[in-house]
Formats: structure tokens, sequence, C-alpha cells
């Protein structure tokens, strides 16, 4: 009889990806990222573990939107007070902080909970070229 296969997540090996959003479509780059974060382009992928990859996202501020969401789209957040209440559309948002348009899309397709806490936190976005983490010889990707 034959055993289902359950990931240790301490023996899992994680690479590096790099990942140029430069005229990809938002939508489709944030499920990519998902699935390699989430380890589902491994033959050991267990749902219940993280056995996913670490992704670096450059050029966060060339990333595609289709439609008229950029003047469509509204991002909320609050400040906790009574009236707080700040709306901020994708164009106004990809002008001033681009990288939160990406990790913002990335992070709805995630786990909720604290195994989707643990893979968000290996994402990194860059809204230019530059990136830090050229010491872990991040392997190109493209989506």
């Amino acid at each position: 009889m034959k055993d289902t296969f359950v990931a240790n997540p301490d023996k899992i090996e994680r690479k590096w990806y790099l990942v140029d959003a430069d005229g990809v479509t938002l939508g489709r780059l944030a499920s990519e990222v998902a699935k390699i974060l989430r380890g589902k382009n491994k033959p050991e992928y267990t749902p219940f573990v993280d056995t996913g990859d670490y992704v670096v996202i450059v050029n966060a501020e060339k990333v595609k939107i289709s439609g008229k969401k950029l003047d469509q789209k509204i991002y909320f957040r609050h400040s906790d007070y009574v009236g707080g209440a700040k709306y901020t559309s994708l164009r106004e948002m990809l002008a001033t902080k681009p990288e939160y348009v990406v990790e913002h899309a990335v992070r709805g397709m995630v786990p909720k909970g604290a195994l989707g806490d643990k893979m968000y936190k290996k994402l990194h976005v860059y809204a230019g070229p530059e990136h830090e983490q050229a010491a872990q010889k991040p392997e190109m990707l493209t989506i």
C-alpha cells in the first residue's frame, strides 16, 4: 500500500526567480507568481505546506493594464477614524506606488491566513529595473 507524499518544510530546496513585469498584463503576472510562491510548479507540492520559491519582480511601474481599469479600479483604505475612508484609482496608485499594485494583486491570489503570509513574505517587488537580491543569483523567468 502506498502512502501519500507530504513535503517536509525543512528539506525543500528553494530557488530564486527574477520576473520582468515590463509589458506583462497585471493579472497574468500575479497568477503566475502566485503559483511559484505556492510551489505548484514543483512535483513535491503539498497544499498545506509552504513549498514555494522566492520571486523578485522588477519594472512594476511598466506593468500592462487592460480595459478601463486605470480609472475604474479603486483601492480602498481607512484611517480608523470617523470619515477616514480614502479611495485611490489605479492610475494614481501606479504613479505613486507601483510596487503596491503588483503586491496587492499577488496577495489576493495566495491562500489567506498564516500559510499565505509565509508565502507572501517570499515576494520582493521593485518599481524600476534594479533590485537588492543580486547575491541570490535569481534565475530569469519569462511570463
